[in-house]
């Protein structure tokens, strides 16, 4: 699919699917021209993923928001945000002021042209340039894409998050397999939903209560 096609296909599942309003849509074309621009000197985003930025990086992220109530809860936490997939488009969708999401970075560099987004755009977002490990997790959603696996997950769940929240981690194609062992050692009831970007690929969603056990979505 040539890039032109993959964008018309993508803004249109922004629009249509996840109802995106045509002024988020002009943030996330801004977002994506600032991502490219700065990729040119820096290392935001793989360079061999820049010309499927908007099927691999926006819609894979934007897709989430199908599982998101922005009235429930203090906020969302998107560990590992790198270039701001997913962090960022959420940003750009939550339509609730309150609602305030973290963005979680120990690069330096990304963490200042994630703030530097964070302005031009007007979002409703803040930057914790940290290790995540290091660090309490106060929100009670947390979201992650291509950051650890599933085993160091928990751990940071278990560890440094809220005794009650609600993970979304993007997969890919091994998510069933990787889960299915982590709960040989840790038990883990969950639900994995279809990625509307890769055939293969996984939303894993997962939450705890006050009583430390996972339940089901």
């Amino acid at each position: 699919m040539s890039p032109l096609n993959s964008y018309s296909k993508v803004i249109h599942s922004l629009k249509n699917k996840l109802n995106f309003s045509k002024e988020k849509l002009n943030k996330i074309n801004l977002f994506v021209d600032l991502v490219l621009s700065y990729n040119k000197e820096k290392n935001l985003i793989g360079k061999s993923t820049e010309k499927d930025i908007w099927n691999r990086h926006v819609l894979d992220s934007a897709q989430i928001v199908k599982f998101i109530d922005f009235y429930e809860g203090n906020g969302v936490a998107d560990l590992g945000t790198g270039a701001g997939f997913p962090g960022i488009i959420l940003a750009i969708f939550n339509p609730n002021y309150t609602f305030h999401v973290k963005l979680y970075e120990k690069s330096t560099i990304k963490c200042n042209f994630l703030r530097y987004c964070i302005n031009k755009l007007n979002l409703n977002a803040e930057v914790h340039e940290v290790n995540i490990m290091n660090v309490k997790i106060a929100s009670n959603l947390i979201v992650c894409r291509a950051f650890k696996k599933i085993p160091e997950l928990l751990k940071i769940s278990r560890e440094n998050a809220n005794k009650t929240h609600k993970m979304i981690v993007l997969k890919g194609k091994n998510a069933e397999k990787e889960v299915k062992k982590a709960s040989i050692k840790e038990k883990i009831v969950y639900k994995l939903a279809n990625s509307i970007t890769e055939t293969d690929s996984k939303i894993l969603i997962i939450e705890k209560d006050t009583k430390q056990r996972w339940i089901s979505d």
